[in-house]
């Protein structure tokens, strides 16, 4: 889509005054629902994402339980009023393609084989959207399932880099989501590198694409520290049992 808006000025400044390398303002709160065995709550920029995790228990029906392993059920929604046009309430194709890579991803980093025939569900809410949701809520996610005391591999993590104006940047912004020329999501286990989601919206050149998968790799391990010092937080101002 082409745009009269100058995404990033002559000094390398963009919109919202970030440069280039830099995330917009991370916040998370964990345990925050007291229903749900675990969850997060995630400010991420603009955007707002509550994540409830249930389980592990049975998975009903039973024909969709897996004898050797847990199944992993994310549900990924956007709230109608997240958006400024209202959106149409319930999954659309979107949602569940969201929904569907992020249960990948997932899947990838639980100990599944510990909960035979059981289902974890994890819900995901976008409360408020403003780029970069899905990145928002698999971090939220990773959170969610740590505080839900589910074996993890690691907690995942997850942010995206992109192409505006020609230039490569981390994590893009309402107005460069909308108006820039690529955008790549990923998701790794951070004690590791392992990739565990990649898409990519736009063109990239080889040097961009490499250029842009180390940015958000190295956007991924600055919020996975802010992640691990969340839940620290909430585990080490917990009152003592006596």
């Amino acid at each position: 889509m082409e745009s009269d808006i100058k995404l990033i000025d002559d000094n390398g400044k963009r919109l919202d005054g970030r440069a280039p390398d830099e995330l917009r303002k991370i916040k998370i709160e964990v345990g925050v629902l007291h229903r749900a065995e675990g969850s997060c709550y995630l400010e991420w920029g603009g955007n707002k994402v509550m994540v409830a995790v249930y389980g592990p228990k049975e998975a009903l029906p039973r024909h969709t339980q897996n004898p050797l392993r847990a199944i992993v059920n994310a549900r990924y929604n956007m709230a109608a009023f997240s958006v400024d046009d209202r959106k149409r309430p319930g999954p659309d194709r979107r949602s569940r393609e969201i929904s569907k890579v992020i249960s990948e991803a997932l899947e990838k980093v639980i100990l599944l084989e510990k909960f035979p025939r059981a289902s974890i569900d994890v819900n995901i809410e976008v409360l408020n959207a403003e780029a970069g949701t899905r990145c928002a809520g698999l971090t939220a996610a990773g959170v969610a399932l740590a505080d839900a005391g589910i074996p993890l591999k690691d907690i995942p993590v997850s942010c995206a880099a992109g192409k505006i104006d020609g230039h490569v940047v981390l994590d893009l912004g309402k107005e460069e989501d909308n108006f820039g020329d690529a955008d790549l999501p990923i998701a790794i286990s951070p004690r590791t590198n392992e990739i565990l989601l990649l898409q990519m919206d736009g063109h990239l050149t080889v040097e961009e694409f490499d250029k842009a998968l180390e940015m958000a790799i190295n956007g991924c391990h600055i919020a996975s520290d802010i992640q691990k010092k969340a839940i620290m937080d909430k585990y080490q101002s917990a009152p003592e049992v006596k």
